[in-house]
């Protein structure tokens, strides 16, 4: 049975959308899908299932979370496969001894629109390097992101998205969990 992972958007973020993990893993095991397990409290779900369409799983766990919790998370699914595809294809170059708190990933439900590359081209005048390849927006923080000034040019980058859902996740986050999938086997 494949291993999949979902990334929850803004779950336990302050006070906001909160849910205790073993309440999430309890929806998930409601849901048929098989041996969930949580990775930090900020919604990584690491599980097995049958189900071959990661967007038709991702809204059955948006429609359960909605009804149990009264909000409605983003909700983006990869495979164990896709995740470690994302970790490979990385463009920054190894040898450049990047810091990993300062590579972030975006997950996007979708590729977005032809138009996000030109919008994402228009913010070449920060240090941050930001890369589109497929449904993964990979951003370097030279300064880290507490630093950035790209959060003063996030209308840009909000819209190069398009409309699909989006889940950003540490450089660390998305290697260890991985990691643990690895080490469970």
């Amino acid at each position: 049975m494949p291993v999949l992972i979902s990334m929850l958007r803004g779950v336990n973020v302050g006070a906001h959308n909160r849910i205790k993990m073993d309440a999430l893993r309890a929806i998930y095991e409601a849901l048929g899908l098989k041996d969930p397990r949580t990775y930090v409290q900020s919604g990584n779900v690491i599980f097995r299932t049958k189900e071959k369409s990661t967007k038709k799983l991702a809204i059955k766990i948006q429609d359960a979370i909605e009804k149990s919790f009264k909000f409605r998370p983003a909700v983006i699914v990869r495979t164990l496969d896709e995740l470690r595809h994302a970790i490979a294809a990385t463009p920054f170059d190894a040898r450049r001894n990047l810091h990993p708190g300062k590579v972030l990933v975006t997950f996007l439900e979708d590729v977005p629109q032809a138009e996000a590359a030109a919008k994402l081209a228009t913010l070449k005048s920060y240090p941050e390097e930001i890369h589109l390849l497929g449904r993964e927006l990979y951003i370097y923080f030279p300064d880290g992101a507490g630093k950035s000034k790209l959060s003063t040019a996030r209308p840009g980058i909000g819209t190069a998205y398009g409309r699909c859902w989006k889940s950003p996740r540490s450089w660390r986050l998305n290697r260890s969990i991985a990691g643990l999938e690895v080490r469970r086997r």
